[in-house]
């Protein structure tokens, strides 16, 4: 596939800061320099160290760019569904929200970072904690075989897991720290995020979709 091609792929992750958001698409990679941006709806190409409309391409590495956007950080990620964030910049009462806008077959994913490792996640609520195959947490780095060794039922039946806390799961300016998960065999396409994890937040629902408000 050319280059050209590739950067007509629906690629990309949302990134937005405070109240008067960014919205900030990772569109596709000119070399090991040079990215295709989505700004508001509008194709800008940026080199490393260059700045348009308040964001800054400060890397690209491994099909990911990290921007700053009014001074925050994110990480752009090709082929991930797109997630918002509203930060405290709101207003002094306002709460940390992240916003997600439903993906093909009706789910919602995101990614995020589990102790600073970069994945995929899908919402399930029917999981109680956050479930990551062991093949990706082998990727992440998971020390997962010194967990507590447990059974669980899955689609698939019941099978051997290990049962660990993770130091953290950060999804854009959100961060939450212990939270349970379980690691079980074979591969998934996303780390479920399972009440463990969700529990966290006030759940809503509205059509095409989800929020998640952290609670105090």
């Amino acid at each position: 596939m050319s280059a050209r091609r590739r950067l007509l792929l629906p690629l990309g992750l949302l990134a937005c800061s405070g109240m008067a958001s960014a919205q900030v698409q990772l569109n596709g990679m000119l070399g090991a320099r040079s990215a295709l941006l989505l700004i508001d709806g509008r194709p800008r190409t940026l080199e490393i160290g260059a700045s348009v409309a308040g964001v800054k391409l400060l890397g690209l590495e491994d099909g990911r760019a990290t921007v700053e956007v009014d001074g925050r950080r994110q990480v752009l990620v090709l082929g991930a569904q797109p997630g918002r964030v509203l930060g405290s910049q709101a207003g002094p009462a306002a709460t940390p929200q992240i916003v997600m806008p439903m993906g093909p077959g009706g789910h919602f994913t995101t990614m995020g970072l589990i102790n600073g490792q970069t994945t995929s996640f899908l919402i399930d609520t029917g999981a109680t904690s956050v479930a990551i195959s062991q093949m990706e947490a082998e990727k992440l780095g998971l020390r997962y075989m010194y967990g507590q060794r447990i059974v669980t039922q899955t689609a698939n039946g019941v099978v051997p897991a290990f049962r660990l806390q993770l130091s953290s799961i950060r999804i854009a300016d959100i961060e939450v720290h212990d939270v349970e998960a379980i690691v079980i065999p074979g591969q998934l396409g996303h780390v479920l995020l399972g009440n463990s994890f969700l529990n966290r937040f006030q759940m809503r629902r509205d059509n095409e979709q989800m929020t998640l408000e952290l609670r105090h």
